[in-house]
């Protein structure tokens, strides 16, 4: 068995999640989302949520967790959210928003400009001495992750400096240069 699918899922106070046709609707102070559910069967008791599959063929027990996961996530993102943190390394390296419209200097010829969805709030915060580091937030952790990848993505970190997007807290594996 699916050691995460077979947790039950604890509904927290302010969130409603209602089933209908194999939809999921979890609404709460953050945010509405909703998520379609296939080849597994989701009971709602008490307050608390199962996830059960027919059979032990491979698909199934691949979806038994996602699915459990997945609603999870949608709980705690609609009571709680979700923040994500990027930081900027490297001489030069410069980020700014004005609402939704993110701006940054990642040391190629022209500033890259991002339009953020609506659903995630982002932050810059620029100290002396230190480097710059977006602060992305949101009810949606797929949306979240998606567009802190997308930012990731315009420079990734390299390995011999280490310079480039990251998140904070993320270790990279470093290189020696070259040994005269």
């Amino acid at each position: 068995m699916s050691r995460i699918g077979k947790n039950p899922i604890n509904i927290v106070d302010g969130v409603t999640v209602d089933l209908k046709d194999n939809v999921v609707t979890v609404k709460g102070k953050l945010g509405e989302l909703s998520q379609e559910i296939k080849d597994v069967t989701v009971n709602m008791e008490d307050g608390i949520i199962t996830v059960e599959r027919p059979s032990d063929s491979k698909d199934h027990r691949a979806k038994h967790g996602l699915y459990r996961a997945l609603i999870s996530n949608m709980i705690q993102g609609v009571s709680t959210g979700f923040t994500l943190s990027l930081e900027l390394v490297g001489v030069g390296y410069r980020a700014s928003n004005q609402g939704q419209r993110l701006e940054l200097a990642l040391g190629f010829s022209h500033n890259i400009i991002l339009m953020v969805a609506s659903e995630v709030t982002v932050e810059t915060l620029s100290e002396k001495g230190k480097n710059p580091i977006i602060k992305l937030t949101s009810f949606d952790k797929q949306l979240l992750g998606q567009v802190a990848a997308k930012i990731r993505g315009f420079r990734p970190p390299e390995p011999y400096k280490g310079k480039g997007v990251k998140f904070v807290g993320e270790v990279l594996r470093r290189k020696a240069g070259k040994s005269a």
